[in-house]
């Protein structure tokens, strides 16, 4: 299992992507991780119909999975390929697929949730939207889910988190907002309180947390 270069060709804030072959990459975290569990959610979202990677291998912190051509959703927005707001409509779409996923233990009111589901975690291909970067789901309330992509959107939005889209996000957030399964404010102190515990966070990103659920609620009519 070796890349055919040594450079990623894509990073994230905890994990490189390495090309192993024109149909497979190699996503590494670089610090100490289990994929097993990424692996298995995926691969129940994946049995149900949910547009994921294929993943063939995962061990430790390394994980082969299919390769996926497109760009981010962030990225078309960016080119004016995708309206942001139709890519509200989308990311809204996405989330209520996976809440609406069977509950993996009989009896069960939670659903998987992805925790981390946003314009650049999800890609455009052929054959549609597919969301990637699966670390932080497991099995939750789904209102935690959506509170948490609006909160991420609202970061980028007032500029605690840096972005190209920068302020233009703002408008999907709004449309995010009107269409988001669940209710985004119900469990929001909630994901506030998560977002503030992630190792990746800056300092500086920590501090405006609060003002960024502001921002949601002020969105919600």
């Amino acid at each position: 299992m070796r890349p055919v270069a040594d450079e990623p060709f894509a990073a994230g804030r905890e994990a490189d992507v390495f090309l192993l072959d024109d149909g497979r990459v190699l996503r590494h975290y670089r610090t100490a991780a289990d994929t097993a569990h990424e692996a298995e959610i995926m691969a129940y979202a994946a049995s149900h119909g949910y547009p994921v990677p294929e993943v063939y291998a995962a061990s430790g912190p390394d994980m082969v999975m299919e390769r996926l051509h497109g760009p981010t959703m962030a990225e078309a927005a960016l080119s004016g390929d995708l309206a942001l707001e139709d890519a509200a409509v989308m990311l809204a779409g996405l989330l209520r697929r996976l809440h609406e996923l069977p509950a993996r233990a009989a009896g069960r009111q939670e659903t998987i949730i992805h925790l981390d589901l946003h314009p650049e975690n999800v890609l455009i291909t052929e054959r549609g939207p597919v969301v990637i970067d699966w670390r932080n789901a497991d099995d939750g309330p789904a209102d935690l889910d959506t509170a948490l992509s609006a909160l991420i959107i609202a970061q980028v939005a007032i500029g605690s988190i840096e972005h190209p889209l920068g302020a233009s996000i703002d408008a999907m957030l709004d449309r995010f907002l009107e269409l988001a399964p669940g209710d985004p404010v119900r469990l929001l102190d909630d994901a506030a309180a998560y977002r503030r515990r992630q190792l990746t966070m800056s300092p500086e990103e920590v501090a405006m947390i609060g003002t960024a659920a502001a921002r949601v609620r002020a969105g919600v009519r």
